[in-house]
């Protein structure tokens, strides 16, 4: 078997998708499949990067159903371990339908009802894995995991933390979800940062680090975590800012018009990291991350949904001028042919 270069490690949760408007007048729910570290698995799949993705999932149906769905996109899930006494995680996704009625949401927004307590993938744990996993994280170029699976239980964090320590790059996106962190708030930034400050590569949130760490000023987070060898900071602007060491790089966004949000911070994630498996520059690689967030942006689904790959290099290859010039529905819709 050949081993995955980049292994992702997290909960996989089922996704239920409610029709748009209030949740509770949806009769009909639409399956799919979702979780952090899964969705950027699947964008490195996509991309032609060998991935694995490492979790628990409960011995019933959805967790099948997530093994069969990660699997057929082409990621190894041979490391992921069935447990018979939790179910699989999942999450309720509701849709706003602009109507203005009291429970309903903006058109285009979106909300999440997550059912996760004590689901299959809160029992990660270090002792937890089994020789096909432990395989899988020694021999990656690259281990990738989010502060989801830091705050889903001390058993994870514990995993997350022996992570720190592996020979391979490690990826961390703080991912700061709230909820996990309601009955210890004291506690986030500080596990968290320490889950920053022990990685090679960092992605955040100006507005999460805002809230986790007081600041959502690049240079003051660049001086707050100089550890890093890579911290890549997403803003309100639409603009990504990237260190390198103490460089640093400001790459825009493309322009598009934005279906859904959620799942495009993963596929940032799994465009970036490619580019860096691929030996691209700091500036290609925020332009891989832009533009396989813009397939998440563009659809419903939490995983994004990537243009060919020699689409995205010729893009990724553009000037400055080029770049901003780029209408990301137009090329779309005529992939390469627009770029002869």
């Amino acid at each position: 078997m050949k081993t995955p270069r980049a292994v992702c490690v997290g909960e996989g949760l089922v996704v239920l998708v409610a029709e748009p408007g209030p949740l509770e007048d949806s009769d009909t729910f639409h399956r799919m499949s979702g979780g952090a570290e899964a969705n950027v698995a699947s964008v490195f799949a996509q991309l032609g990067v060998d991935a694995a993705w490492i979790s628990r999932v409960g011995d019933d149906g959805f967790g099948r159903y997530l093994v069969r769905q990660l699997t057929a996109a082409g990621v190894d899930t041979s490391g992921v371990a069935i447990d018979d006494v939790r179910p699989t995680g999942m999450y309720i996704k509701q849709r706003g339908s602009g109507s203005g009625t009291e429970y309903d949401l903006a058109r285009g927004d979106s909300a999440m009802t997550y059912f996760r307590a004590g689901s299959a993938a809160s029992a990660l744990s270090p002792t937890g894995f089994d020789e096909r996993a432990s395989e899988l994280v020694s021999d990656a170029d690259l281990v990738h995991f989010t502060g989801i699976t830091v705050a889903i239980s001390n058993t994870a964090a514990d995993l997350t933390r022996e992570l720190l320590g592996r020979p391979a790059v490690v990826s961390f996106d703080l991912n700061f979800r709230p909820a996990l962190w309601r009955s210890r708030e004291d506690e986030a930034a500080e596990v968290l940062g320490e889950h920053v400050r022990g990685s090679d590569v960092v992605f955040m949130g100006a507005d999460e680090a805002q809230s986790v760490f007081g600041t959502s000023s690049p240079d003051e987070l660049r001086a707050l975590f100089p550890e890093p060898r890579q911290l890549v900071i997403k803003n309100d602007a639409h603009t990504v800012t990237a260190f390198e060491g103490t460089a640093r790089f400001d790459v825009p966004a493309l322009r598009l018009d934005v279906v859904e949000k959620i799942g495009a911070g993963d596929a940032f994630a799994g465009g970036y990291l490619a580019g860096l498996l691929w030996g691209r520059s700091a500036a290609e690689r925020v332009r891989f991350g832009h533009l396989c967030a813009a397939g998440a942006l563009t659809g419903h689904g939490d995983i994004a949904s990537v243009l060919p790959l020699d689409v995205l290099v010729q893009l990724a290859e553009l000037d400055d001028c080029g770049w901003a010039a780029v209408d990301y529905a137009e090329v779309s819709a005529r992939g390469s042919e627009l770029l002869q």
